[in-house]
């Protein structure tokens, strides 16, 4: 709407540029466009009062949604924190597990349509803070090279939050082979971004609900050995352990289950490998050997 009235105000000022008029009438249309002018500024301000009122209650919404997802966050980890005095039978426990992580993917995605609608917020006001800037002499020259800028520059994927939304969503509708190609999509666009870890994590957990476990153990070793600053990095070793003992590799999976306790030992999932290993009466530490004595 503003492009379009400032347009009309520069047509309407090179059309009285261009016609010759009589000095009085000249006079009298320089008035009116004038008063023209004036009331094209009273537009475009209550129209800017407008857009910052809708702009601070859409920025009220995010930030409650934000607090929200926070809170729920706080829930599941006192949850996982209470697992740790528990010491509850195999079968319970890998479903109090598949719980929680269902509560997680649930709270990932929230995260990631935050951030969509906080970086559409953000586009938002800097576009609005631009237009409010720029010249009026210069709206009508400066349009064109904005519209070109954006064809020009073509990206190779779409944006990593948008990308990585789309295949959460997907995973958590049990779209899982639309799923496994966007997630694969972030971590080859995008492999230096925190969701690559993410992506890479829930590409082993769509192989291990397929029961495609060396696919799973394969994807879960990847995040370990690229991503082992990600937050998916205890998860990732604690599912890793889970599919190696349902695949029969008994030994491997209460390695990599010791491993989590070790490396992470105040971490949830360490106390879900601590109970892991109680149920299946197994020691939480390897036994050192014993010297041998003639």
């Amino acid at each position: 709407m503003r492009k379009n009235l400032i347009a009309a105000s520069a047509a309407l000022a090179l059309l009285f540029i261009a016609s010759p008029r009589p000095a009085h009438a000249v006079s009298k249309e320089i008035i009116q466009l004038q008063t023209q002018v004036q009331q094209l500024q009273d537009m475009l301000q209550h129209l800017q009062q407008s857009n910052d009122e809708r702009m601070g209650v859409l920025q009220h919404l995010v930030e409650a949604t934000a607090d929200n997802v926070n809170r729920m966050a706080q829930t599941v980890n006192t949850l996982q924190q209470q697992l740790q005095s528990q010491n509850e039978a195999g079968g319970k426990m890998d479903q109090v597990t598949g719980q929680i992580q269902g509560v997680h993917d649930s709270v990932d995605e929230l995260r990631a349509r935050i951030a969509k609608m906080e970086k559409s917020l953000q586009d938002i006001q800097s576009q609005l803070q631009n237009v409010n800037t720029q010249p009026a002499g210069q709206g009508t020259a400066a349009q064109p090279g904005q519209a070109a800028a954006p064809a020009a520059a073509q990206p190779q994927a779409p944006p990593v939050q948008d990308l990585y939304q789309s295949a959460l969503r997907d995973y958590t509708s049990a779209r899982y082979d639309v799923a496994v190609g966007e997630f694969n999509d972030v971590v080859k666009y995008y492999p230096q971004d925190d969701m690559a870890g993410n992506a890479q994590f829930y590409l082993g957990e769509i192989a291990y609900r397929k029961g495609d476990y060396p696919i799973a153990i394969k994807n879960y070793d990847a995040v370990l050995e690229q991503f082992p600053g990600s937050p998916k990095a205890p998860a990732a070793q604690l599912r890793k352990g889970q599919a190696e003992l349902d695949s029969n590799q008994r030994d491997a999976g209460i390695r990599d289950l010791r491993s989590l306790i070790q490396r992470y030992p105040d971490s949830p999932e360490a106390a879900q490998a601590r109970s892991k290993l109680n149920g299946m009466g197994v020691r939480i530490t390897s036994p050192k050997p014993s010297a041998y004595k003639e």
